[in-house]
Parts: structure tokens; sequence; C-alpha cells
């Protein structure tokens, strides 16, 4: 069987109809931590080959689809190629398990990084002059973070000018936008 254009779920044809909302759920296990389905017991359906890439396509539909947070339609579209009781399946198992995905997904982000700011201070200097211009009049900002990390906190210390100042606060903002999306 071929992959058909606009269709990452072709492979999961193969599977009966009765055995599809049993393994998408079992996925969607996975996905939120527990054990993924085991390849012993679709063996005689997919290869080792093909099982692979069926939990990784699965896999990567529910993450995208509640990541975009896309709607019914959307996701009816990228279903149309599969028979009706695959996409029956999909469809339920996204309205009963998609807020349980969603926090995996938002687990997931979280564990990038394990580091915490613990505490900071600031400073704003006035830089007059330096050895190779004599009238600089220039602001720095000296930023001292305490970040945890793996319950250590180590201290870092930095020097910023105004423009330097003004992306790290634009980073911030944008970092703080895609996370209020999340919520």
């Amino acid at each position: 069987m071929e992959p058909e254009d606009g269709t990452p779920l072709w492979r999961l044809q193969k599977l009966p109809g009765e055995l599809g909302l049993q393994l998408l759920h079992k996925i969607i296990d996975g996905i939120c931590g527990r054990t993924y389905p085991l390849y012993q017991d679709y063996q005689s359906i997919w290869d080792s080959t093909e099982w692979i890439h069926v939990l990784e396509d699965i896999t990567r539909f529910f993450k995208t689809v509640v990541g975009k947070n896309l709607s019914d339609e959307e996701i009816s579209q990228q279903l149309n190629q599969l028979n009706s009781f695959h996409q029956e399946a999909i469809m339920k198992c996204l309205k009963s398990r998609k807020e349980e995905i969603k926090k995996a997904l938002l687990e997931e982000i979280v564990d990038i990084s394990s580091a915490q700011l613990q505490d900071f201070d600031w400073q704003l200097k006035l830089a007059l002059s330096s050895d190779k211009i004599a009238t600089l009049q220039m602001p720095l900002l000296n930023l001292h973070l305490d970040v945890k990390e793996n319950g250590e906190v180590k201290p870092y210390s930095v020097e910023m000018s105004k423009e330097e100042l003004q992306n790290l606060i634009n980073s911030l903002e944008a970092a703080n936008k895609v996370v209020l999306q999340l919520k």
C-alpha cells in the first residue's frame, strides 16, 4: 500500500476497524506517559518497520492536532482518505482524551528545561567614559539571576546595553504570549 497525499495515517488502513479504537487509546496512553502498545499484539498486521512508522505517525498526528488546536473540520479533512471506522475512532479518541494529550504536551514543554528562576536583582549604571572614548554616557544594566538546576542554585550575571535589554524584554514577552496561548 502506498501513501496517499495528505494522509499521514495511511498505514492504519491495514488495521481491522474493530481494533482501531483500542490501538488509538493505547497510543494516547503512551503519549501521556504510560506504556505504548506492544508490537507483539499487532505483528500479524504490520512488520516491525511499518509498526514503528504507525506509532510515529499516529503519535505525531495526535500531538499536532491537539498542539495546534485544530477544529473538527480541519481534522476531518486530514482523515478523508481513511475509512469511516478509523475516522470515527480517531475523532472519538480526540474528543474523549484531548485534555489529557494537551496536559502531556505541556509537561513535555516544561521538561525541556528543569531550570527555575529563584531570584533576581538588577543594577543600573551609567558608563561615563571608556579607554577609547572620553565621554560615553552609556547606560548599562547589570542583571543577577539565581537559577535552580537539579536542586542546586547557580548564580548568573549579565551586563547589557539598552538595545540588548530591549531584545531580552521582547524575547520574554514573546515567550509569555506562547505560554498564555497554551493555557
